[in-house]
C-alpha cells in the first residue's frame, strides 16, 4: 500500500428541503386548512479517526464528498426525510486543516473521536407554520437552507512515543529493524528510507512504538534531498534518538547539521528530549571509536552512547534509555488533565475554532423556519 500523508478534499453538506404549501382536500370537508409539512434537514459531514489505517491514500482517489440533501415537506403534514450524513474514515493522528493548510480545525489523536466539518442546513417551514387567527389560509412556505461548502486538507502525524532523526545511511532503518519486527529498507546508498516506517520495540517489559523517517541533509527546510515534511512524523514523539554516522569522518560537523534543521523547523522539535548516539561503532576500532565518540561529545556538550544495530552491542542501553524518557513524558501527561477521548467535536468553518459537545447530544438544534 502506497503511503501517502497530505491530501486535499472539497466536502459539502447537505441542502435542507423546502417546506410545502399545501391544504387539506377531502370530501365533506369544507375547510381543510393548511397541511404543508416541513423539509428535511441537508446531512453532515464528518471526520472520524478510526484504528487499522495508516496512511491517507484512499483520498488519492476520491477528492469529492458530498452529503444528502433534505427531502422537501409534503401535504398532509409530512416531513421531508432528513438527508444522509457523510462520515470520513481518516487514520489516528490526523490534523484537518483549513483551506490556506494552516489554520487547524481539528486533531484526532484518538480512536472514535469525531469532528463536525459541514453542518447541514435545516428544513424550511411548510405553510402549516404560518396558520393563525387572522390568516387561516397561508399560501406560503420557507426554503430550505443551504449547505456548507469548503476545501479542508488532510495531514497525517503518526502517533509514535520515540522517533528517529540523522542524515542519511546513519543507521535508522538498520536500527529499526534490529529492534523490532519492522522491516524498512536497507541499502548502502543515501535515502533509501522514502516513507516513515514504524516499529513496535519491548525493552524490560515495556513496550512502545518507534518511527523512523526518511533521512535529512543540509538544506532540508528548503526543500534539498526528500526535505523536511516527515518531520511532522516525529512532532508527537516523547523522545528523539539522534543517530550519527560513526564511520563518517565529521561526526561533529554531521551533529550541527541535523540539530540546525530541526531548529529551523520548529514545532518545538529542537526542544525535545533527545538522545544522541554514535552508531556503526562494530566498523570502528578502539581508537577511532573513543575518538570520534569524544568529539561527539564536545559537539553535543554531553554524554553519548555509542552502538551497533548489526553487532547488537550498545542497543539495550539506547532503548532502556528511550523507554526511561517516554515513562517520564508519558507520568507529566497523567499529570495534566488532557482532552477527553471519544467526544465530538464541533468546528466552526469561519474561525477554526473548536467547542466539544456529548456525543449524545442533539446536533441539529431548533429547525428555523
Amino acid at each position: 500500500m502506497k503511503f501517502l500523508d497530505l491530501a486535499k478534499v472539497k466536502i459539502r453538506s447537505g441542502a435542507g428541503g423546502n417546506g410545502c404549501v399545501s391544504f387539506r382536500r377531502e370530501k365533506y370537508i369544507e375547510f381543510g386548512g393548511p397541511d404543508g409539512g416541513d423539509g428535511g434537514r441537508g446531512g453532515d459531514v464528518w471526520a472520524e479517526a478510526v484504528e487499522g489505517l495508516n496512511t491517507l491514500i484512499d483520498f488519492r482517489y476520491q477528492q469529492h464528498f458530498f452529503a444528502e440533501n433534505g427531502q422537501h415537506g409534503m401535504g398532509r403534514q409530512r416531513t421531508g426525510r432528513d438527508g444522509r450524513d457523510v462520515v470520513l474514515k481518516v487514520p489516528v493522528g490526523t490534523e484537518i486543516l483549513d483551506e490556506d493548510g494552516e489554520t487547524v480545525i481539528a486533531d484526532l489523536t484518538a480512536p472514535g473521536q469525531r469532528v463536525l466539518l459541514a453542518k447541514g442546513g435545516n428544513g424550511g417551514w411548510g405553510n402549516l407554520h404560518f396558520k393563525s387567527a387572522t390568516n387561516q389560509a397561508p399560501r406560503r412556505a420557507n426554503p430550505g437552507q443551504p449547505g456548507v461548502e469548503r476545501t479542508i486538507w488532510l495531514r497525517l502525524k503518526l502517533i509514535a512515543d520515540a522517533g528517529l532523526v540523522g542524515l542519511p545511511n546513519a543507521g535508522k532503518s538498520t536500527f529499526l529493524a534490529a529492534v523490532s519486527n519492522a522491516r524498512p529498507k536497507i541499502a548502502d546508498y543515501p535515502f533509501t528510507t522514502l516513507h516513515p516506517n514504524l516499529g513496535v520495540v519491548r525493552v524490560d517489559g515495556r513496550e512502545f512504538v518507534l518511527a523512523d523517517i526518511p533521512g535529512l541533509i543540509e538544506g532540508a527546510h528548503e526543500g534539498r534531498g526528500i526535505g523536511d515534511r516527515f518531520l511532522g512524523h516525529v512532532e508527537r514523539t516523547a523522545v528523539l534518538l539522534h543517530l550519527v554516522d560513526g564511520t563518517s569522518e565529521s561526526v561533529a560537523e554531521d551533529y550541527r547539521t541535523i540539530t540546525a534543521e530541526l531548529s529551523a523547523y520548529g514545532a518545538g522539535l529542537e526542544e525535545k528530549p533527545r538522545i544522541v548516539a554514535l552508531s556503526k561503532i562494530d566498523a570502528l576500532d578502539e581508537a577511532t571509536r573513543a575518538e570520534r565518540k569524544a568529539a561527539l561529545e564536545a559537539a553535543h556538550g554531553g554524554p553519548v552512547l555509542a552502538l551497533s544495530a548489526v553487532s547488537g552491542e550498545g542497543v539495550t542501553e539506547a532503548l532502556r534509555a528511550l523507554a526511561g524518557e517516554i515513562e517520564k513524558a508519558r507520568q507529566e501527561a497523567a499529570d495534566v488533565d488532557g482532552p477527553v477521548a471519544g467526544v465530538e467535536t464541533l468546528a466552526t468553518g469561519e474561525t477554526g475554532r473548536t467547542s466539544v459537545a456529548p456525543r449524545s447530544g442533539g446536533m441539529a438544534g431548533e429547525r428555523r423556519g
